[in-house]
């Protein structure tokens, strides 16, 4: 950080336009990297959390699916597994455990970008569900 916040100050004080852009840009990098890394541990964070309850309630799927000699989930049983849990997901919208129960089936079946979408959607309930009137908050 210390070495880009130096060579910022070194690029902003050139004349030339293009590196007082990348002088520019060396102060705005430093902000978006934490606002990654902060985001980050908080969605994991929320995560660990929302697993812990389901662990104590008895909710956590098991992982019992075929794997491969490499240690690879067979992805077919974990397609022909990941439908229960989608169903399971359509028929209890609002609850938040369907939806981690769906993330964790959609990255066995080797969708991340879906299972993290589904994850955000769990918290978001989640955290609803904590901060709801009338309705004590879990975790």
């Amino acid at each position: 950080m210390v070495v880009m916040w130096q060579r910022s100050v070194v690029l902003m004080a050139d004349p030339n336009p293009v590196a007082k852009a990348l002088g520019a840009a060396y102060l705005v990098i430093p902000f978006v990297v934490a606002w990654a890394l902060v985001r980050e541990v908080t969605f994991g964070a929320r995560t660990e959390r929302m697993a812990r309850i389901l662990d104590a309630e008895g909710g956590l799927p098991v992982d019992e699916l075929p794997r491969t000699p490499g240690g690879r989930i067979v992805r077919a049983a974990a397609d022909a597994e990941f439908e229960k849990y989608k169903l399971a997901a359509e028929a209890a919208p609002d609850d938040w455990r369907s939806w981690f129960r769906l993330s964790c089936a959609y990255d066995a079946s080797g969708d991340r970008t879906r299972a993290r979408r589904a994850m955000r959607d769990a918290i978001a309930l989640f955290r609803r569900d904590a901060v709801r009137p009338g309705k004590p908050a879990r975790g």
